[in-house]
C-alpha cells in the first residue's frame, strides 16, 4: 500500500499517511492540529534488494575495477563493508575502514592485520 508524505499548511507538521489499508479510509488530515489544508510532498524512493542481489553485485568483477589498483580495491572494500554492515553489525564498517586506512598508509605488514603470525 502506498505511503504519502504531507506537510500541514496550518502548523507545518510533516507526516506520513497510509492509503488503501482500511476500507473507510478518509482524506488525510494533520495528526497535530486536524487541518485538511495539506501539501503533498515528493518522497524519496527506496529500492529493496535481496541479499542474493547484493552479493551478486559485489562479486561482479566488472564492478570491482582494476584488481591491481589499490585505490579500486579500497573503494570496493568500502562498498562491501557498507552493504554488509547490516548483516555483520555496524562496527564491521569501522573495522574494515581502519584496516583499509592502515593498509593504505603501510602500517600493516604482510601476514595478518595485527602483525601476528601469518595463517596458512
Amino acid at each position: 500500500m502506498p505511503l504519502y508524505e504531507y506537510r500541514c499548511n496550518a502548523c507545518s507538521r510533516k507526516f506520513t499517511f497510509l492509503v488503501g489499508m482500511i476500507a473507510d479510509n478518509t482524506d488525510p488530515q494533520c495528526p497535530r492540529c486536524g487541518s485538511k489544508d495539506l501539501k503533498k510532498l515528493i518522497s524519496r524512493v527506496a529500492r529493496v534488494r535481496s541479499e542474493d542481489d547484493i552479493l551478486d553485485d559485489l562479486a561482479d568483477p566488472s564492478k570491482i575495477g582494476d584488481l591491481d589498483d589499490p585505490a579500486s580495491l579500497r573503494r570496493w572494500a568500502r562498498r562491501m563493508g557498507k552493504e554488509l554492515s547490516g548483516e555483520m553489525g555496524e562496527d564491521i564498517s569501522e573495522e574494515l575502514e581502519e584496516m583499509i586506512e592502515a593498509e593504505a598508509s603501510g602500517e600493516m605488514g604482510e601476514g595478518s592485520a595485527q602483525g601476528d603470525d601469518p595463517i596458512y
